[in-house]
């Protein structure tokens, strides 16, 4: 086989669409289009793609390599890879409702599909696990961390509660164990900043300017070496805990992204990230109760101490 031509061998179990924009002639074939705007897929495989049939329009008609560029066109794919990681850690339902369900997710694992995983993510396992296919995650924390997601299940509700979040009304709690600089004495901090989107692409940075991301943190506990910290972040900025923990000189424990980026290697089950998602609090939209998740999962704050 070509080497060009990858033998995939995972797909996706639900589509994904992407829109012809309408950018004015001369128009671009569907494969530059498609190469320009994935272009982490790669050319060759948007040409195999579209070669083989893969690919189709809103009326569900296969388009191919010679298929004139339309704008305003839906095409829809299904997301492939050659080899799909499987993750040997399980979810576990927290609380389900007939308009929520709240999961806390194990570390490794995806919210939604992203980079090589179209099946192994938290977002699938839950379709096949409550037999529902309207559910979609309100918010998002990264693969590496673990700990509580909350999705909703009723489209006709999910902006209530998608607002919540949006509108700072949803408490969140976190906590991380890290590596402590030896000066570090305080015990409290509010820690204000403004992030940026870095480089590479799947990093942030700090710059200054306009604050909008602001995190109250809290030393738990600590050795010679290490801190438990409670983290209550009051915005939702990518990677906005991983990033606010270096202004006080501290890393999180197995963190490869900051504050330097580490060389890419293969997730070292043994070593996750000691960044947890542990609880959710927020005043129901529809009721008027209050409601207070908390995960049993915890991080490894023994293990750190020896």
């Amino acid at each position: 086989m070509n080497k060009f031509m990858p033998n995939f061998q995972s797909a996706a179990p639900h589509p994904s669409y992407v829109t012809l924009t309408n950018c004015g002639p001369p128009f671009p074939t569907l494969l530059d289009f498609l190469d320009a705007r994935f272009p982490k897929v790669g050319r060759e495989v948007w040409r195999l793609r579209l070669a083989t049939g893969k690919i189709s329009d809103n009326d569900g008609q296969a388009v191919t390599l010679d298929t004139p560029y339309i704008p305003h066109t839906r095409l829809c794919y299904y997301r492939e890879v050659a080899q799909e990681p499987q993750i040997p850690f399980q979810e576990e339902i927290v609380f389900h409702n007939e308009h929520l369900l709240v999961a806390c997710k194990p570390h490794f694992l995806p919210v939604t599909p992203s980079g090589p995983y179209v099946n192994e993510c938290l977002l699938y396992r839950l379709k096949k696990k409550i037999g529902v296919d309207d559910i979609v995650p309100i918010h998002r924390i990264d693969r590496e961390t673990a700990g509580l997601v909350m999705f909703s299940l009723d489209k006709s509700t999910r902006g209530l509660y998608h607002d919540l979040f949006c509108s700072g009304q949803m408490h969140k709690v976190y906590e991380a164990i890290a590596i402590l600089p030896t000066d570090l004495t305080r015990r409290e901090w509010l820690l204000k900043s403004r992030i940026v989107r870095g480089d590479p692409w799947f990093r942030v940075r700090h710059e200054d300017g306009t604050v909008n991301a602001i995190t109250r943190v809290t030393l738990l506990d600590r050795t010679e070496s290490h801190a438990y910290f409670r983290l209550e972040p009051f915005t939702g900025k990518q990677h906005q805990l991983r990033l606010q923990l270096t202004l006080l000189g501290c890393q999180i424990l197995y963190d490869r992204y900051y504050p330097v980026l580490q060389p890419k290697q293969p997730d070292d089950y043994n070593h996750p990230l000691q960044l947890l998602a542990k609880e959710l609090d927020f005043l129901d939209p529809l009721t008027q109760q209050f409601m207070q998740f908390r995960t049993t999962r915890s991080l490894n704050w023994e293990k750190s101490q020896t």
